[in-house]
């Protein structure tokens, strides 16, 4: 006897398969979304980024082309529009504020030329010394990284009590231990200001590039030192055809940052020579504080401030082309 067993029949609802191929339409491929995970990640971030940093510098620009002085700081978006008159004012070398620019930013290019060769030389040389192994050379280092641990407001202070006139350390080695000047010197004022603040601007900085360069030796296989060694080359021709060549990347990225962080600094002059700066010390962050906060003129101060932005913009876009097409040329 044969048995037949008669399946029910589904109930009768809606198709599914339409409602999966909406999904499946607007499911994020794997791939994209992978790919915009780190984009997603970094949003915080240029969030910030704008908040801080673009907003300002847009604000900025806008405050360089109008009259803005103390009348209108209260509202200074009715202040009335110059256009490029505080420009033409700041690049007039002809006139006493754009002459006063132009020496100012005379004086800072120098000092930022010495400052960064300073701070390189002595972070290079401290660095090739610290790599051969010697007893305390752990408590050397550390000692070397001080200056750049410190606040920078308490050393700059401790600087500016030791380049007392009367009593400071510095006259009293100099003139009254040494004897190698004849009479005390002024070094807050005057032509001795440039020499006080490249001292601490070099002190202050040297440490870093010390830094930078002692962890780029790590890189730099000791076979390479012991296979010279034994072909008869000295420690000055290692350090020429193998630590320098070895350290050009870091070189180049350690050279920019210097040459900005100098260039911008402002709280060493100011907190070494106070709110007027003499002109051998006379940075131009000081001189655009300056004329924006004690003489009331913001405008011309947006005005210096946006051309030494497209200053160092210009440099630093020069500076990666030049090094780019260097590494290219030698790869």
């Amino acid at each position: 006897m044969t048995t037949t067993v008669h399946r029910q029949a589904p109930p009768a609802g809606p198709d599914p398969r339409p409602e999966d191929d909406r999904r499946r339409l607007f499911r994020i491929p794997d791939r994209v979304r992978r790919g915009g995970l780190p984009y997603l990640l970094l949003l915080p971030a240029l969030i910030f980024e704008l908040i801080v940093h673009v907003i300002p510098m847009v604000l900025g620009v806008v405050m360089s082309l109008k009259e803005l002085t103390q009348l209108y700081i209260r509202q200074w978006w009715q202040a009335p529009w110059t256009g490029w008159g505080n420009y033409r004012v700041a690049v007039d070398v002809n006139a006493p504020i754009g002459r006063a620019l132009l020496d100012s930013f005379l004086v800072t290019c120098a000092f930022t030329v010495l400052a960064v060769g300073l701070c390189w030389l002595f972070g290079t040389a401290a660095a090739v010394l610290m790599q051969d192994h010697f007893r305390g050379r752990g408590v050397l280092r550390a000692i070397f990284l001080t200056p750049y641990a410190l606040p920078l407001y308490a050393s700059v202070i401790v600087w500016a009590f030791m380049f007392q006139h009367d009593n400071g350390l510095v006259n009293h080695v100099l003139h009254d231990q040494l004897g190698v000047t004849s009479k005390p010197s002024f070094w807050l004022i005057g032509d001795n200001s440039f020499f006080s603040l490249l001292v601490v601007s070099v002190w202050r900085n040297w440490p870093f590039a010390f830094l930078c360069v002692m962890a780029g030796l790590q890189n730099i296989p000791r076979e390479l030192y012991e296979a010279s060694a034994i072909d008869g080359a000295g420690i000055w021709q290692q350090i020429r055809l193998i630590t320098l060549p070895s350290l050009r990347s870091i070189n180049q990225v350690l050279v920019l940052v210097l040459f900005l962080w100098t260039f911008n600094d402002f709280a060493t002059p100011y907190v070494l020579f106070g709110r007027s700066a003499p002109a051998a010390g006379d940075l131009i962050s000081v001189h655009i504080y300056s004329a924006s906060f004690v003489t009331w003129n913001f405008g011309a101060g947006s005005a210096m401030s946006v051309l030494m932005l497209l200053f160092l913009s210009v440099v630093t876009a020069a500076y990666l082309l030049l090094t780019s097409r260097g590494r290219r040329n030698r790869g």
